[in-house]
Formats: C-alpha cells, structure tokens, sequence
C-alpha cells in the first residue's frame, strides 16, 4: 500500500524512531518560521478544516500496523501546523484503539487558545508544544505568525492548556543566532515558560537546512549556558543516533524519497531510520541522484540531502 499520509519511521532527535502522520497539505502552517527545516510556508493561515480525509489516515494507520507496526511512537507532524486539522482528535483516538503505541502530538502552541484544540490535544500521551519569543515583535521575527495571533493569545493557550490538562506536557524554545539568543532575551523566554510549568523544557538550534537563510544555529557551548535559565533546567536535543528501525529488505529508493520528501537528511539519518548500513544508504542516494530525484545541499555541520526542486 502506497501511503499518502504517513511516512517513516523516521529518526527524531527528541522520541527515538517516529512513525509521523501528516495531517494538512505541504506548506499549510499558522507559522513562517525562518528555521523551519519543512519549508516556507506557502498556505499561512489559522483556518481549520479537514485538509485531509480522516477516513483514509485512519485506514493507513490501520495497514501499517497489520504489516510493520514497529515504532517508538506515532507522531502528528509532518509538512505544517496538525491542529489545524478538525478531526486530529479523533485520529488520537483511532490510533490509541488500535495499538498501544504513544501517540505524540508536535504543535507550534498558535491554536491551543481553543477549547476544542486543547480538549483534542489532551487525547496525545505527549504535547510538545513552542514557545521562543517574548513580546510581539520578537514573536512576529522569530515565527512569522498569521496576522491574527499574538504573542499574549498563544501563551494564555500554553497555560490554560497546562492547568486543565495532565498528558506529559513539554516546551520547544528554538534559538536563533543575533534574533533570539541574547541571555537577557533568554531570560524573558524563560520566564514565560516558567509561568506555564511544563514537565520538560527543550532547547534546540538550527541542524538542518532551514526555511530561510538567515537562520543561523548558536554553538553547543552557548546553549550549555543558557539551558540553566529555565525551570526546570532546559535539556539540550542531541543528534539522533541510529538505532533499531524496519527490516532492511523492506527499504528501497521510495522510501528513502518518502523520507526525504518531509525533511531533508543525512546519510547518517537514513541508515538510521531504517536499520541499513552508511554504505547502503550512500548507494540509495547516489541511484536518486543520479536521476535528480533528490539534490545536495552543503553546510558547514555536513552534507544534507531532499527532495529535487524539479521532482515531480
């Protein structure tokens, strides 16, 4: 069965091997965020609606389970903002019925200022939400927001959501250099995380090619130096190292281009997802290569493969 809505399992730096279920339309995001390892968003908006066909994610959910099945979690993610999607909850739900995998819902926080939202994203046994701003003008430069939010909207969302709720809820800070990783502008990022109590606090860079060049990552150093600002200390997201994944004979060059297609990646990152040699995943590349499925793109943390521009 060729899958349109789920992809991986992919490595995540945060949960291991990931199984992610794409809910909206590439590029379909209430956000614009210059590190966006996905992409500019081409469809800014906070409309929600049933962009894909609920029915369908469910029934691939249903078909990869009876033929693999083996993930550490399934996460809704993918190619922009999941809650935008109306019936996310119950595809929560579908999934929790079926297996007894976590369900782990990755959302940019900009929609949780609704009820509904909140109630279907307490359905996940992980929330990792975000938050790397502290006013509005830092807000409008480090995410790029549909023109209808703000700043004091999205963390009343964070902390009605905390204080209702009691799923494992965790917070994203991304840091970028000279926009939001001065120690006083840390400081006050920090202490909005604090006021909204997560049980976890992550802080990540740029890794990956990002959305717009601009976006520069901050060293290891820097954020050992500022994880010690927030409450409860922020853990710093490590590389994802490779691991377990899918049988070997089930991995051909469609999946690395699935793969691919979401995020762009390492040699490293695919032998990791799925359980294959740096070698044999170095063929795979080279064979879409080749065809100019799949281009290069160079930096200076090492060589990033994606999806052709002209792939169609």
């Amino acid at each position: 069965m060729d899958y349109h809505y789920l992809f991986g399992p992919v490595p995540s730096r945060r949960f291991g091997r990931s199984l992610g279920v794409d809910l909206v339309p590439s590029k379909t995001c209430s956000f614009d965020c210059p590190f966006c390892e996905v992409g500019r968003t081409t469809s800014e908006t906070t409309r929600r609606a049933e962009y894909v066909p609920t029915d369908v994610v469910i029934e691939e959910l249903r078909h990869w389970l009876e033929h693999d099945g083996e993930a550490d979690v399934i996460t809704l993610a993918g190619s922009g903002e999941p809650t935008l999607h109306s019936h996310f909850g119950d595809i929560i739900e579908a999934i929790q019925a079926a297996c007894d995998i976590p369900v782990v819902l990755l959302t940019n926080s900009s929609l949780l200022h609704l009820a509904d939202v909140r109630e279907a994203a307490a359905r996940a046994a992980i929330v990792k939400g975000s938050l790397s701003a502290w006013d509005d003008r830092s807000f409008k430069r480090v995410n790029r927001p549909a023109s209808d939010l703000d700043l004091e909207t999205v963390v009343a969302g964070l902390r009605e959501f905390r204080a209702c709720f009691g799923c494992q809820f965790w917070i994203e800070v991304f840091l970028m250099r000279g926009i939001n990783d001065a120690p006083g502008d840390v400081a006050k990022i920090a202490a909005l995380v604090e006021s909204i109590a997560p049980d976890l606090v992550q802080l990540n860079t740029v890794v990956r090619p990002p959305a717009y060049q601009a976006a520069e990552a901050i060293s290891p150093r820097e954020l050992e130096h500022l994880a010690p600002l927030f409450k409860p200390k922020a853990e710093i997201i490590a590389r994802f190292q490779a691991g377990d994944a899918v049988k070997e004979s089930s991995v051909d060059r469609s999946h690395i281009q699935a793969m691919l297609s979401r995020r762009p990646c390492t040699i490293d990152d695919i032998a990791g997802a799925f359980a294959i040699s740096a070698v044999q995943a170095e063929a795979l590349v080279e064979d879409l290569l080749a065809t100019s499925s799949i281009a290069s793109i160079n930096r200076p943390d090492g060589t990033y493969y994606a999806l052709s521009t002209n792939h169609e």
